[in-house]
C-alpha cells in the first residue's frame, strides 16, 4: 500500500501558500500541456506565471495551470475550479463529463479540512468511471472504489439507508470510515502524482495564469 503523503512540503510567504498542498481543488491531466488544458476550462485574461507566483495567486483566485512535472499538467484553483458548480452532485459531473470531452483522461481532487470536504475523481476516455465526495455526508459516490481507496478503507461507505435507527456506535463506525485531506493526498499519489511530493522549484517552464470565465 502506499504510504499517505504526511509531510507538508508547501511554502508559505507572507503568509500565502506557495505550491500546492492542502485546502485547495485541482486537476491532474496526464501527458498534455498547460495551453491544452487552459483551453479546456476556458481560462481568461491569461498571464505566464512561473510555478511560484502561479500557485500563489490561484490560493487567492483564479486557476493556475502548471508546465508539465513528470509527465502530469497539474490546475489548481483554491475556491473551486469550475464557476457556478455545486461541490457536488448532478453539476459537479455534468462538469467533469464536459471537460472529459476535451481532455479525454484527468483525475480531480478536493480537500478542505476546515469544512471538511473531501472529492475525487477519475475520468477516463471522456467518461467519469469514479468520484467520490464527502461533506458531512456522501452526496456522491460514483463506480466501484479503487484499489487503493480500499486499502486506506475510504470511498467505500455512502449515506446508506435506515440512519434514523443507528446508535451511537453505528455513527462511530460510519464517521471513521469517512476521507480526510490525508486519504485524499494518499489517492492522488498512488493513481499518479501528490501535489506534496513535487518540489518547491520544479524543472518545468512558466505556466499560466487566467480567470474561469463567469469570474472576472
Amino acid at each position: 500500500m502506499s504510504e499517505p503523503c504526511s509531510r507538508i512540503r508547501v511554502r508559505v510567504w507572507e503568509g500565502i501558500a506557495v505550491g500546492i498542498g492542502y485546502k485547495t481543488s485541482w486537476l491532474a491531466v496526464p501527458g498534455g500541456d498547460s495551453e491544452q488544458v487552459a483551453d479546456a476550462l476556458g481560462l481568461l485574461t491569461r498571464v505566464t506565471m512561473d510555478w511560484e507566483a502561479g500557485t500563489q495567486a490561484a490560493y487567492r483566485r483564479g486557476v493556475f495551470v502548471a508546465s508539465p512535472v513528470d509527465g502530469w499538467t497539474l490546475a489548481h484553483g483554491r475556491v473551486h475550479l469550475p464557476v457556478g458548480v455545486e461541490d457536488s452532485g448532478p453539476s459537479l459531473l455534468s462538469w467533469l463529463r464536459s471537460l472529459g470531452q476535451r481532455l479525454g483522461d484527468f483525475q480531480y481532487f478536493r480537500t478542505d479540512r476546515i469544512c471538511e470536504y473531501h472529492a475525487w475523481a477519475r475520468v477516463e476516455a471522456g467518461q467519469v468511471v469514479r468520484a467520490y465526495c464527502y461533506d458531512g455526508d456522501v452526496p456522491l459516490r460514483l463506480g466501484e472504489p479503487t484499489e487503493i481507496e480500499r486499502q486506506l478503507g475510504v470511498g467505500i461507505r455512502g449515506a446508506e439507508e435506515g440512519r434514523a435507527s443507528w446508535n451511537e456506535s453505528d455513527w462511530d463506525d460510519w464517521y471513521a470510515a469517512m476521507p480526510s485531506e490525508r486519504h485524499v493526498m494518499a489517492i492522488a499519489r498512488h493513481w499518479g502524482i501528490c501535489p506534496l511530493d513535487i518540489p518547491e522549484a520544479p524543472p518545468a517552464g512558466d505556466g499560466i495564469y487566467g480567470i474561469p470565465a463567469g469570474a472576472e
